[in-house]
C-alpha cells in the first residue's frame, strides 16, 4: 500500500507565518493526485517536506502507513521529478539513470536491465549515449523520468515537471506521464500552477491558497462544484460581479433577473463561467472593449454590473459594436459576499 497521509502538517519559518498552516491530506494507493494554487502557496513545500528535503515544524507524515517523520529521505522510498530535471552533464543518459541504482550497490545486469526497460517505455533508447546538452528539454524530462522509475519507488513527487517545456511538448508528456502512471501502478503527487494540467491529469485535485486546503475532489466536482470564489476563479475562467437581492430579483445591467431560493442576504457575488455567455433565454446588449480570436472561437470582453467580464463564442459570432449575450440564472453560482462561499441554489 503506497499511500501518503498528512496529519495537522504544520510548516514556518523561523516561528513567523505558517507556509503550510495545519493541513490533513490523505493521498489514496495508486492514486495520481495533483497540487495545485499560485506561487508561494505551499504546494511545492508539501512535496519537500513529504520527501523529508525539508523538515516539518509540526505534524506527521506517514508513507505506506508508516510514520516518516524521523526517517531519513533516502529510506523514505520515493521518487522525486524536479522541475530543472537535475541531470548530471558530464554523463550519459544512461549514467544518468543508473546512478541512483549504482549508489545503492545494485548488480550490473540488473542496473542495465532495468535502465534498458525504463528507456524503451519513455522511447530513449536510441539516445543513451548521449550527454544532456545534445537533448531537446522534452528529451530531458524523459531522461529526468526514466532516473526516477528506474528505482521503482512506492511514490513519485513531481514538482512542476513540464513548466520549462513549450506549449506543444507538455501536452505530449502529459499524455506520457498518465500512461506511465497506469502502468506502474504506483502514487503519484503532482504540483502545478498550471490548471489545465490540473484538470486533465488528476484522479483529484487539491487546490491550495496560503498554506490552507481550500478544496479536495474529482476535477469534475472542482470544476462544477466549487467551494468557494477562490476555486471557482483559479479552475476554470470565472466572471464575478456583484448583485442586491430585493424581493428574490436582482438586476444585470438593469435587466431583471428572478431568484427561486431566497439566500437570506442582500449583497451578493455572482459566477458565470465564459463558455455559458450564450446558454440562457435571457438576452442582454453590451458593449465590446475588446475581442480575441483563439483559433476555433473568439472572447468578446465587456462589462456587467460595472465589472470586467468575458463570453467564449463562436468564432463568426456577431461582436461588433454591440454584442448580445445570452445567459439563464441556471448557469450561474452564487457567493457569500463576505466570506466568499458558495450558497447552494
Amino acid at each position: 500500500m503506497s499511500n501518503v497521509v498528512l496529519k495537522k502538517l504544520v510548516k514556518s519559518y523561523d516561528g513567523k507565518k505558517n507556509i503550510i498552516n495545519n493541513i490533513d491530506l490523505e493521498i489514496k494507493d495508486k492514486e495520481f493526485i495533483v497540487l495545485v494554487g499560485s506561487s508561494g502557496c505551499g504546494k511545492s513545500t508539501i512535496l519537500r517536506l513529504i520527501s523529508g528535503l525539508e523538515e516539518i515544524t509540526s505534524g506527521e507524515i506517514y508513507i505506506d502507513n508508516k510514520l516518516v517523520n524521523n526517517v531519513h529521505p533516502k529510506d523514505r522510498d520515493i521518487a522525486f521529478v524536479f522541475q530543472s530535471y537535475a541531470l548530471y552533464p558530464h554523463m550519459t543518459v544512461f549514467e544518468n539513470m543508473a546512478f541512483g541504482l549504482k549508489m545503492r550497490k545494485l548488480d550490473k545486469n540488473l542496473i542495465k536491465e532495468k535502465v534498458l526497460k525504463a528507456a524503451k517505455a519513455l522511447n530513449l533508447e536510441e539516445l543513451l549515449e548521449r550527454k544532456p546538452k545534445q537533448l531537446s528539454g522534452g528529451q530531458r524530462q524523459r531522461v529526468a523520468l526514466g532516473r526516477a522509475i528506474v528505482r521503482n519507488p512506492k511514490v513519485f513527487l513531481m514538482d512542476e515537471p513540464l513548466s520549462n517545456l513549450d506549449a506543444n511538448l507538455r501536452v505530449q508528456m502529459r499524455a506520457e506521464i498518465k500512461r506511465l502512471h497506469k502502468e506502474l501502478g504506483t502514487t503519484f503527487i503532482y504540483v502545478t500552477h498550471d490548471q489545465t494540467e490540473a484538470l486533465t491529469m488528476g484522479d483529484r485535485i487539491v487546490v491550495l491558497d496560503n498554506g490552507n486546503i481550500q478544496q479536495v475532489d474529482t476535477p469534475e466536482n472542482i470544476y462544477n462544484m466549487p467551494k468557494n470564489k477562490f476555486v471557482a476563479g483559479f479552475i476554470g475562467q470565472m466572471n464575478f460581479f456583484d448583485i442586491r437581492v430585493e424581493n428574490n430579483t436582482f438586476k444585470i445591467n438593469n435587466q431583471d433577473f428572478m431568484l427561486t431560493k431566497d439566500f437570506g442576504k442582500t449583497d451578493l457575488t455572482v459566477g458565470i463561467r465564459p463558455e455559458k455567455m450564450l446558454n440562457g433565454d435571457s438576452s442582454i446588449t453590451v458593449l465590446p472593449e475588446l475581442v480575441e480570436m483563439t483559433g476555433g472561437e473568439k472572447f468578446v470582453y465587456f462589462e456587467l454590473n460595472n465589472a470586467k467580464c468575458s463570453a467564449r463564442v463562436p468564432i463568426d459570432y456577431d461582436c461588433s459594436e454591440k454584442t448580445i449575450i445570452k445567459i439563464s440564472v441556471n448557469d450561474m453560482y452564487f457567493f457569500d459576499k463576505e466570506n466568499g462561499e458558495r450558497l447552494d441554489f
